[in-house]
């Protein structure tokens, strides 16, 4: 009898291996936010309560070569009714074949090397009523090509439809002076969403170091602003040009040091610059003995524009610490400053996360405006530091 139990098995084995998997994850959150100053603005809150619902369905079959993601977002909102709101952030479809993969769908694409900001990184649309620090991404529509090389690999990425840039609205908090009208939105190209964007992304490396080009033409993710159509004196209107972007990534890994680099090129209608971001982390292992590691990390900020352009940081220096306490909670510390080199404003932000029991995850994050000066573009922020603390339940 166990020998015909081994042959029915090891007849069911390849049939077992193509059978497809599903799976369910996700989280589910609930944010406290609390602004330390008073507003500047009227009908603007001190503080807000936030629900946030985030599910993941992935499903493969094909042994793997093929895969099909779903993830929704929802998040609910006390204090800005701009901040309540619904994405989707992927639904794609994958299949992999012999160094090929392609991806077609709504998905999200993550740039960049440096710590303190992600200029490369202009796949994705900034989703900006969830985070200030741009870090949190819309879903793109696209269609991915990768092909992978021994030596590296290439992405062509095909973009039919154009995402807009979300903004608090009048009531939120970490809103420009004047609040921005997402409705009255302009295009330099006739097309308007509807503009064919492409890009093409090289990744490489060369022993120690793994370096990276690329080359984007679309629409911006980042608008200017016009005034508004109906009401010039008290909404702006965000306005998007047309983008010509080439990028380079590069990371120099040591035993304990990583080197990085971030630069763009970039050309409109209205004008050409250039941007970058460098410097370093150094880590400390295991200090004294012990499970902790500490990263410092020091980095300068340029943008060729200068005081006469509207990025924040156009020479700027960021230093920060990053500690790992690598116990079975994954506790994490980040905090650092960036500095302003041509006026007196300072920025303050640290992020912290600690894992409660096997389902749950406390975060805390704080961000301080500090000596903003009246010509910076962060002086709309300069009463809008503020604490946050989330509690997630993952299933």
């Amino acid at each position: 009898m166990t020998q015909y139990k081994s042959i029915l098995l090891a007849g069911l084995l390849p049939l077992l291996s193509s059978v497809a998997v599903a799976d369910w994850s996700g989280n589910i959150a609930v944010e406290g936010r609390y602004f330390t100053s008073s507003p500047q603005w009227q009908g603007q809150g001190s503080e807000g309560i936030s629900l946030s619902f985030q599910p993941e369905y992935r499903h493969q079959w094909n042994d793997g070569k093929d895969g099909f993601t779903f993830i929704p977002f929802v998040r609910l909102d006390s204090m800005d009714d701009e901040r309540t709101h619904a994405d989707i952030r992927e639904l794609s479809y994958l299949h992999v074949m012999d160094g090929w993969e392609f991806r077609a769908g709504i998905s999200k694409v993550f740039w960049g090397v440096t710590e303190s900001q992600h200029l490369v990184d202009i796949i994705n649309q900034t989703d900006l009523v969830e985070s200030v620090d741009g870090e949190e991404k819309l879903g793109q529509p696209m269609v991915r090509v990768t092909r992978v090389f021994d030596t590296g690999s290439i992405d062509v990425f095909l973009m039919p439809w154009f995402r807009e840039r979300t903004f608090p609205g009048i009531n939120g908090r970490l809103r420009t002076s004047m609040p921005v009208d997402t409705d009255s939105a302009a295009y330099e190209s006739d097309d308007e969403q509807r503009h064919f964007d492409y890009s093409l992304r090289w990744n490489g490396y060369l022993g120690n170091v793994d370096y990276t080009l690329s080359w984007f033409d679309g629409t911006s993710r980042e608008p200017g602003f016009i005034a508004h159509p109906d009401k010039p004196l008290e909404l702006l209107a965000p306005y998007y040009y047309q983008l010509q972007q080439a990028g380079l990534e590069l990371q120099y890994t040591g035993e304990a040091w990583l080197w990085k680099l971030e630069a763009v090129h970039r050309s409109t209608s209205v004008e050409d610059y250039w941007a970058a971001t460098g410097g370093f982390e150094y880590t400390f292992v295991g200090i004294n003995d012990s499970a902790l590691d500490l990263g410092v990390i020091g980095e300068y900020l340029y943008d060729s524009r200068g005081t006469d352009g509207q990025a924040p940081f156009q020479n700027d220096l960021f230093v920060g610490a990053r500690l790992t306490l690598n116990d079975a909670q994954s506790s994490e510390l980040l905090a650092g400053a960036i500095i302003d080199l041509d006026h007196s404003s300072k920025t303050f932000r640290v992020e912290a996360s600690r894992r409660i029991g096997q389902n749950y995850k406390l975060s805390v994050e704080a961000q301080l405006f500090a000596d903003v000066d009246v010509n910076d573009p962060l002086a709309a922020f300069e009463k809008d530091s503020f604490v946050q603390v989330e509690l997630a339940r993952y299933f």
